[in-house]
């Protein structure tokens, strides 16, 4: 009833944009930011400014990794290069970290504005899962994913996390690496090949198949199912409702 095959006995979940309809927030977060940040560098560069791109600049560059990795592989595509700075920077500082700071004031702003939504069908199809008796993580790179997990109502369908805290405290390498969910399959005691992974960001598909997972599944939030597919997705969904409705 799962649409996954037999030996698939642990499922692997991101957050935003697979779980929870934050995958907004945050490219809306992103944007705010980097759009004030390249407004001042023109400004006092006398340069033309040109906006982040919500839609090609986070697909390509920030969606699913790493909140300091996001912002440096951004600035890379510019030509901008900051120092790292550390983790406490405020977010006026003008370094990696502090503009990774800006960002996830931003974000937890919108979330305690906006709320967090879960969408329906990836609940329904974790809660079968459960039911199958398939064990469940989520593997996210925000910070935050343990306040999502509550604000959405959806924290106890999962028996283990591996998020931003945890990549920071272990040293994990962010997606694409497939460090992270490497490290919640050993959380479970799985082995990749019995695992899926679902995923909408293009990062993260990518690090599904670098770990030689038994299932890429890409969710297609926004119309890209087809660089889902090349970036190493072996099933693209909708929704997760769909695969229970599989033959």
């Amino acid at each position: 009833m799962l649409g996954l095959p037999d030996h698939v006995r642990t499922c692997l979940f991101d957050l935003d944009g697979v779980l929870t309809r934050t995958a907004k927030v945050h490219a809306a977060a992103w944007k705010e930011m980097f759009d004030d940040y390249l407004r001042q560098r023109a400004g006092r560069e006398g340069a033309p400014f040109v906006p982040f791109d919500a839609v090609q600049d986070y697909d390509e560059y920030v969606d699913g990794r790493p909140r300091e990795d996001g912002v440096r592989t951004f600035l890379a595509s510019r030509g901008i290069e900051l120092p790292e700075g550390g983790p406490d920077d405020p977010p006026e500082t003008e370094t990696v970290n502090g503009l990774g700071t800006r960002k996830n004031d931003l974000v937890l702003r919108r979330v305690r504005e906006e709320g967090v939504e879960a969408y329906e069908g990836s609940v329904a199809f974790v809660r079968a899962a459960r039911d199958a008796g398939l064990r469940r993580a989520v593997v996210s790179s925000s910070a935050n994913c343990r306040d999502v997990l509550v604000a959405a109502g959806i924290e106890d369908l999962f028996e283990e996390r591996i998020d931003g805290v945890v990549v920071r405290e272990q040293r994990l390498r962010g997606k694409p690496a497939p460090d992270t969910y490497l490290a919640a399959a050993r959380l479970l005691g799985a082995e990749p090949g019995d695992a899926a992974v679902f995923e909408d960001a293009l990062a993260g598909v990518e690090a599904g198949r670098a770990g030689r997972f038994g299932l890429v599944v890409g969710v297609d939030r926004t119309g890209q199912a087809a660089e889902l597919r090349r970036h190493g997705a072996d099933v693209v969904v909708t929704d997760l409702a769909e695969l229970m409705e599989s033959p």
